[in-house]
């Protein structure tokens, strides 16, 4: 490989440093400040890839600092979004995000999508708004960020005819519910799950019919089958993990639940939070790849992809006490959640709280001796099938 073309693949650094890559007997160093080294063939597949992560925040983790966390700055000023920061955002190798916002009323998703909508059009040279898969697959071919606006929640659709409003503003993916009981379902906290309702059937036929995803990420295990077995086009679990791994969480995904969401075409993104992934730590970058594994195992290479639920730092929003928003009503149900931390207080995996942490999961995939094809499903092949299928609107 030519020095110029690791150049133009590494796009020069990360976090703003524009340091060419040192070789290091066939592996590369990415950026001054990491001490990780990459092999040509991890390179070539992040480069060449479709990199989708189904869930990741818009932010550097600086929720936790005084005073406006940057991303909010971004979204009222997009002037204070510079070049360094784009360069930050794309040196992660990720092509496409999706935003998963948790609306909760009507109001607060129609603001969030004026935002969101001003922010990507007022730069059309850095963003794309994927309403299409043309949209996801452009973001390899002209190097710009795809943003696919997203909620956690469905609350904000007061009717069924909601849902095409918010398909024409944009919105391209819907989780049916967050943690808690709504007029949809019931989420994985609730302790009576009566599955998906009259009103939650409505919704879901509603979003096939305008061409939007139905996430059942954070639904409860009935109301999950519910969904799947309503669903006429691929669902999707955009951030999960396998409960065969982790007996007794219900956050997690039962082997009957993925199956099921197989069988309908579906997708199933592994997430980065490190107690979703293992019961205690250590959680390392080995430990998410099992889960992979057990997907694979369980229903093949054409069902797994990834969907971190972190931010590009890597640390994620913190676990909100008894009483705060988010859902978590109570001490029982915030125990139910059964969050442990990093030394440094994130959600993260071990290992994976910086920018590039899905060029350590395409190493640790290639020491399983995962072909590249396989490794490109994963990173983001197996979305963008499931998402053409249920973007394709069902006429009338």
């Amino acid at each position: 490989m030519q020095r110029r073309d690791l150049l133009r693949i590494l796009g020069g650094a990360a976090l703003g440093t524009a340091t060419a890559p040192a070789v290091l007997r066939g592996r590369y160093r990415l950026f001054a400040q990491s001490q990780s080294q990459y092999s040509a063939r991890t390179i070539r597949l992040m480069q060449e890839s479709p990199v989708v992560d189904m869930l990741c925040q818009f932010a550097f983790a600086d929720g936790r600092e005084q005073g406006t966390p940057r991303a909010d700055q971004w979204l009222r000023n997009p002037n204070t979004f510079t070049a360094a920061d784009f360069e930050a955002f794309k040196s992660s190798g990720v092509k496409t995000l999706a935003l998963g916002r948790g609306a909760s009323s009507y109001e607060q998703m129609l603001r969030f999508l004026a935002e969101w909508n001003g922010f990507i059009a007022s730069r059309p040279d850095w963003f794309v708004r994927v309403d299409d898969v043309e949209d996801l697959r452009s973001t390899r071919r002209d190097g710009r960020l795809g943003i696919m606006l997203t909620t956690q929640n469905a609350e904000h659709f007061r009717t069924a005819a909601d849902v095409a409003t918010f398909h024409q503003l944009g919105q391209r993916l819907a989780q049916l519910t967050y943690n808690v009981q709504n007029r949809i379902g019931a989420g994985f906290l609730e302790h009576n799950d009566g599955g998906l309702t009259i009103f939650g059937h409505d919704i879901l036929a509603a979003m096939e019919r305008v061409g939007m995803t139905v996430d059942l990420s954070h639904c409860a295990d009935r109301t999950t089958l519910d969904g799947i077995a309503a669903a006429k086009k691929p669902p999707v679990f955009t951030h999960a993990a396998a409960r065969g791994l982790m007996p007794g969480y219900t956050r997690c995904k039962s082997d009957e639940a993925i199956r099921a969401l197989a069988q309908k075409g579906g997708v199933m993104g592994i997430a980065f939070i490190r107690f979703m992934i293992r019961p205690e730590p250590p959680v390392t970058v080995e430990h998410v790849v099992d889960h992979i594994d057990y997907v694979i195992r369980l229903v093949g290479a054409e069902h797994v992809g990834i969907g971190s639920d972190l931010d590009m730092a890597g640390l994620g929003a913190p676990i909100p006490r008894a009483g705060e928003p988010l859902g978590i009503a109570s001490q029982v149900n915030f125990d139910r959640y059964k969050p442990y931390y990093a030394a440094d207080g994130g959600v993260h995996v071990d290992g994976m709280n910086h920018p590039k942490r899905l060029f350590d999961l395409v190493e640790a995939m290639g020491r399983r001796r995962y072909s590249d094809d396989t490794i490109r499903l994963v990173l983001g092949g197996n979305f963008i099938r499931a998402v053409a299928a249920s973007w394709v609107p069902t006429p009338a």
